[in-house]
């Protein structure tokens, strides 16, 4: 039964690949003028007043995840950041040219890019995914989880009807709409290359399909909290990226780790913005609502801090946006210090700031190895050693997480929704993921005299080292 429904996964498959294989060569020859206006209009008309709302309030009747305001606020970032970090750059043609080493770069389509979208943010990855493959000149197959399937239908409905309006085929994006297992297992082995957004198991599919993907490492973001912070805009910052949608983004704060003076005073700073310190009980009441059976609970993934507690059976105040729990080991049997998808987060005291940064790195190391951490300080001596001494992509300095990592209007990170995590998460890249990576380069180099530099020139006192070393023997 399983190889019928395999041979039947493949056919209809290929005939996908197929259709958007033709389309896309009808868009290889385009100049950059071209591809820069198919790109703006197939973001304007997702990004539009009356799509955008349709879209951010399906995303969340859908997924049961989240909240309007953060699916339309994302989209709107992340979709418009994509448009201005994309405009004026060169994607067609050559892209570089080096006079002094006589070297010419020239890009091309990778061909059809096959997209694993996640259903924790089903609005704005299929935008930007498009919007990031058709301005390498590709063709891109989404492939959505089956839970936001009707959101990814929705979007690419628009933008397959805008291609069409634009003279354009509309098979440049196809959408999966009755997702499986095995349907993405195919998108990802016929595809030219695979750009999956989604949890370890996805990521390790993509990896071992045999095509090139670029793949996402998982998320358990750790921030250091130093004597030197603001604590007031500390704890606003924190409160803004851990309540954003619920806490879908996989950049959501996880862990505070807090120079012991000031803990007491960041906690009641955080209570001020709506945060709730649970007792040794609720701690307890809350693991076992949150895990089960060593899984996280679907039911308790972005939902709103009132509903969480009340799974856990935990009465708290109406106005209570985030939990906090008082956390001091790392690992499986203290599952707090993990990943948890949920307004929850755990809080860390240190004295020394290198056991600080010991702590991230045994964090990270336990969950989230190359995804990032952050701090919040004023002394650059801290902020160097922390960037210096921990395994991540990407540090945030007196930032939100979830609102930095992913870019922002605030700092110059690339504006993307796919996260390399390095060979520390077992990713190709450490860098956020854009159009650049969806390029093919052709490197034309000219033919010049050559110039050999002498012994001197390459080795330098090295020499002058060796020859001393001679005379005293």
């Amino acid at each position: 039964m399983d190889l019928e429904v395999n041979k039947e996964a493949k056919a209809y498959v290929e005939s996908l690949i197929e259709r958007a294989r033709k389309a896309q060569e009808t868009i290889e020859d385009y100049t950059q003028e071209q591809v820069d206006r198919l790109v703006a209009t197939v973001v304007w008309n997702i990004v539009k007043d009356g799509p955008a709302q349709e879209i951010s309030k399906l995303a969340v009747e859908e997924s049961r995840m989240g909240n309007f305001e953060g699916k339309y606020n994302k989209l709107m970032a992340k979709a418009k950041g994509a448009m201005r970090d994309m405009k004026g750059k060169k994607s067609v043609g050559v892209i570089e040219v080096d006079e002094e080493k006589q070297i010419m770069k020239i890009a091309k389509p990778v061909g059809v890019i096959g997209g694993l979208v996640p259903c924790t943010n089903p609005e704005a990855t299929p935008t930007v995914k498009v919007a990031h493959a058709l301005k390498g000149r590709n063709a891109i197959i989404l492939s959505p989880h089956p839970r936001t399937k009707r959101t990814n239908t929705f979007i690419v409905n628009i933008i397959r009807d805008t291609l069409k309006k634009l003279g354009v085929p509309e098979d440049l994006v196809i959408g999966i709409e009755e997702p499986t297992m095995d349907i993405s297992n195919e998108v990802m082995r016929q595809c030219d290359m695979v750009l999956a957004t989604g949890g370890a198991g996805l990521v390790k599919a993509a990896y071992t399909s045999g095509t090139p993907a670029y793949g996402v490492g998982a998320g358990n973001a750790v921030i250091v909290v130093d004597e030197t912070a603001d604590l007031k805009d500390a704890a606003h910052k924190i409160m803004l990226s851990k309540t954003f949608d619920f806490a879908t983004s996989c950049s959501a704060e996880n862990s505070l780790i807090i120079q012991e003076s000031i803990y007491d005073e960041l906690i009641e700073e955080l209570e001020s913005e709506g945060g709730y310190l649970a007792n040794a009980k609720e701690k307890d009441k809350l693991q076992k609502a949150i895990w089960v059976d060593g899984h996280l609970n679907p039911k308790i993934i972005a939902q709103p801090a009132a509903a969480i507690a009340e799974i856990a059976g935990i009465d708290i105040p109406e106005d209570r946006t985030f939990m906090m729990v008082e956390e001091t080991g790392v690992g499986a049997d203290h599952p707090f210090s993990g990943e948890k998808l949920s307004v929850v987060v755990a809080l860390y005291k240190y004295e020394k700031f290198e056991d600080a940064v010991n702590k991230v790195n045994e964090i990270t190391r336990y969950q989230g190895m190359g995804h990032s951490c952050g701090i919040h300080s004023f002394n650059e001596d801290h902020i160097m050693e922390l960037a210096l001494k921990t395994k991540v992509s990407r540090m945030n300095i007196n930032q939100g997480q979830a609102l930095a990592n992913t870019g922002n209007w605030f700092n110059g990170m690339p504006f993307t929704t796919s996260l390399g995590c390095g060979s520390w998460g077992g990713n190709t890249v450490s860098e956020n993921i854009t159009w650049k990576h969806l390029i093919n380069t052709t490197w034309v180099s000219k033919h010049f005299e050559p110039v050999v530099p002498t012994d001197e020139e390459l080795f330098g006192d090295v020499m002058l080292e060796d020859l001393a070393e001679s005379v005293v023997e």
